[in-house]
């Protein structure tokens, strides 16, 4: 099993050192590296639902308001995103992608649907079905992990009475 293991961690490695030098630089240099974590999440929000509000934001990267907010400023100054007030309600503030990130999620999907489309014509039908049951076996692993650290985290927290 550590075996196993171990054969498993060296091709990820392997994997990951030969693909960063294949995916191209407009890519690295673009959304990978200039994004945090966060900041990239919101950016894929935005493309797939064209605008949200602060608090959608919020939940959707799972931070507070004001972190949200914080995030968003940096990312309107960088010309990412754009802000804008209701006109009905002037406390909602809507966003959506500003020019520059819709340039770099355009660039993002480019990349990315050029590999896809790379990869369905050299899989056959039984590899592509194959790689699909994997990809559900790896997300079932990540989902299974998460829920253990919550139920973890959850007993672990002691609720003191105060009279």
């Amino acid at each position: 099993m550590k075996e196993d293991n171990q054969m498993l961690e060296q091709e990820m490695l392997k994997f990951v050192d030969e693909v960063k030098d294949l995916l191209s630089p407009q890519l690295w240099n673009s959304i990978l590296l200039d994004c945090t974590k966060n900041e990239v999440l919101i950016l894929w929000l935005l493309y797939r639902q064209e605008e949200a509000n602060m608090s959608q934001l919020a939940e959707y990267i799972h931070v507070p308001l004001n972190t949200a907010t914080g995030i968003v400023t940096r990312m309107e100054r960088r010309e990412l995103i754009l802000r804008s007030r209701s006109v009905e309600d002037k406390r909602i503030v809507t966003v959506r992608l500003g020019d520059q990130g819709r340039k770099q999620m355009q660039q993002l999907m480019t990349e990315f649907g050029y590999y896809a489309a790379k990869m369905a014509m050299s899989f056959t039908g039984e590899e592509m079905e194959l790689l699909g049951r994997m990809m559900q076996k790896v997300m079932k692993v990540m989902k299974d992990k998460k829920e253990q650290e919550q139920k973890s985290s959850k007993s672990t927290i002691k609720k003191i009475s105060i009279l």
